[in-house]
Order: structure tokens, then C-alpha cells, then sequence
């Protein structure tokens, strides 16, 4: 299949892509690769992927690693040029990655996850209908269960309370889609990510920020006073999920449900662990791998955040056949692999 993914320069896009080139279909990338955190490390990213760097990279850019994959930088909310995109490639299907990512940042710079996720995504779902492509698939977050206390988070709990504007971009991402698989009959898959970690991560995100610090000697700022509760999932796991949902697209179920009262071709997928782990638990682990105790700064909770999540991957595992399940160590060790080459 010609697969079109954004997001490809990011930490889930760029494996997403390597793993479906490795497996013969073709890919057609999009992202803006802007500065929210380093773009030598997205480059890098993309360079792994053979692509690049240049001049006319919205012209596209082909792979020199893989014949099937072309890259353009694009801007979500550039409607024009994502049509242009979608006019000229043709893609069967679409995985849309791509979107200003962070709880807290949303709090500094709300004006960001506007225009990514809300106009961005109109942009990409709209293209989808316009271009008459049926397979839709798009990363949603557990951060949409705001301040559930009901564990594990169920697909069928109610989201109308979130605690950020992340999530509130998130759940408005869902509303969409779901209007969009009611009114056109494309097939919309939500994924409701939980804490994705593993090689070439996100420079944000709990564990590089943990290494990063450890290695230079500073201490690390750990929230909630370190009661806080964590679905860690390996980004392989993650990658599996994403190919299971796009290789079965949403059908049109023969009961309505709370989720889908008009029976759309729609549908959400929790893409978690299943195995919760205390964040000081996390901690002690980095800190048994590297051989090095940390120094830290015990803090209240942020604002925006969530003290736990634990997903319910039941649907994952009967409807498609899966259950995430790579140990935390592994996951770990992996990360601090490549974190130490890379970063020599």
C-alpha cells in the first residue's frame, strides 16, 4: 500500500515508517520539523530514514536508503499545500502522527496546539474526505482521561473532563473523526498512546530528561513528590499497535455502543502496557542500568498533569490480536544504548 504518515521527522512517525518500508509498502512523509525541541535530532531522524536535508524539501525529497519513501516539509495548517500532497501522491491510506505534543507546554503556549492539532487536523481529515481515502488512522492520547480515577482507563470511560489543552485538542481530534466516519464513511481509528519511550525519543519526555541529567551530574525534578503512577510503553509495541489498526481498518459494528451511537465505521484503541509501574520504580531501574544514583528535587504536581494512567488494552487484544508486553528493563537498556552512541 502507498501509506502517507506525518509526523515522520518525530519519535513514533519515524519508526512507524521504517517498519512499514521494512515490510515492502511505500511511505510518503510529512512534517514540519520545527524547533519545540531540537531539530538536529529530528534531521537525524530523517537522515536514518535516507532523506536528506536541503533545499525544496516541499517539493519532496526522495530516500536514498528507500526507493519507496519520498518526504515533504509541510505545515499542517497550510491547506494548499497538503492538498497538493495528497493530489500528487495518492495514498491509500493515512496515519496522521504529526501534532504539538506536551501536557505542559500547552499551558506556556496554548496558540501552538491550535493551530497543529485543531486546524492541522481538520486539514489532513478534510484532505482525507476531498481525496476519497477510506483508511484513516490518527494519534490520540491517554491524557484524554483527564483525572479519571477508575483504573485501568477503559475505552468506554467518559473523557468530557480534560485537565489540559492537550488533551482537550486530543478529545476534540475523537469528535471529529467520529462526525467525519458518521457523515462520509470513513473508516476513523483513534490511538490513545501511553507514555511512548525508546530509542530516538523525545528530548521532553521522562526518561531522556532522567539520563540527561544523571550523565552530567545534575538532579532531576520529580513531580507529585514521586507518587505518580505510569503506563510505560515500549515504542516497538506502540509501532505494532498502529500497523494491526491500519491493516484493519474500522467497520461499521452491528450494535451501537456509548462510543458509537450511529454506527459509523469509527473506533478507539488504547495502545498501552497493561502494566503500570510507580515512577520511582522507573527511577531505581535507569539508575541500576547506569550504575549511578540520581539527585533529586522533590516537587508538588504541575498543573495540567495526571497523577496515573493504566490502560485497558482488552479491545486491542480481542479485536486485533495484541497486547503490548516489552519488560520496563528492556525497554530501558535499549534506550540507554543508543542514547550513549548517539550522543557518544
Amino acid at each position: 500500500m502507498k501509506i502517507l504518515i506525518t509526523g515522520t521527522a518525530g519519535f513514533i512517525g519515524f519508526h512507524l515508517a521504517e517498519q512499514l518500508l521494512n515490510f515492502g509498502h511505500e511511505v510518503v512523509g510529512i512534517d514540519m520539523v520545527n524547533d519545540y525541541y531540537e531539530t538536529k535530532l529530528k534531521k537525524d531522524r530523517l537522515f536514518h530514514s535516507g532523506i536528506r536535508w536541503g533545499h525544496h524539501m516541499s517539493k519532496g525529497k526522495r530516500s536514498f536508503k528507500h526507493k519507496g519513501y519520498i518526504f515533504y516539509k509541510c505545515n499542517l495548517e497550510n491547506k494548499v499545500g497538503i492538498d497538493e500532497i495528497f493530489k500528487k501522491e495518492q495514498p491509500q491510506v493515512v496515519c496522521h502522527l504529526a501534532a504539538q505534543a506536551g501536557v505542559r507546554y500547552s499551558i506556556e503556549n496554548p496558540d501552538a496546539y491550535i493551530k497543529s492539532n485543531l486546524i492541522g487536523f481538520q486539514n489532513i481529515i478534510e484532505a482525507c474526505r476531498a481525496f476519497n481515502i477510506k483508511n484513516f488512522s490518527y494519534a490520540s492520547s491517554s491524557s484524554v482521561y483527564g483525572g479519571n480515577q477508575s483504573l485501568p482507563f477503559s475505552e468506554n470511560d467518559r473523557v468530557d473532563n480534560p485537565i489540559s489543552l492537550y488533551a482537550a485538542t486530543k478529545k476534540s481530534n475523537e469528535l471529529v473523526a467520529f462526525t467525519y466516519s458518521h457523515l462520509y464513511g470513513i473508516s476513523t481509528t483513534g490511538l490513545r498512546f501511553f507514555t511512548v519511550y525508546g530509542p530516538w525519543g523525545r528530548p521532553d519526555m521522562a526518561l531522556f530528561l532522567f539520563v540527561k541529567a544523571i550523565l552530567s551530574g545534575e538532579s532531576i525534578n520529580v513531580f507529585n513528590n514521586g507518587n505518580m503512577l505510569r503506563d510505560f510503553t515500549y515504542i516497538d509495541d506502540i509501532v505494532e499497535g498502529i500497523i494491526r489498526v491500519i491493516e484493519n481498518p474500522a467497520q461499521i459494528p452491528e450494535e451501537t455502543t456509548v462510543l458509537n451511537p450511529t454506527k459509523a465505521p469509527y473506533k478507539i484503541y488504547n495502545i498501552g502496557n497493561n502494566n503500570p509501574v510507580k515512577l520511582m520504580d522507573f527511577i531505581y531501574a535507569i539508575e541500576k542500568s547506569l550504575g549511578k544514583k540520581f539527585k533529586i528535587n522533590y516537587l508538588p504536581i504541575q498543573p495540567g498533569d495526571v497523577s496515573k494512567t493504566y490502560a485497558n488494552v482488552d479491545s486491542l487484544a480481542n479485536e486485533l490480536g495484541y497486547r503490548p508486553a516489552t519488560p520496563i528493563k528492556v525497554g530501558i537498556d535499549n534506550f540507554l544504548n543508543w542514547y550513549l552512541e548517539y550522543y557518544k
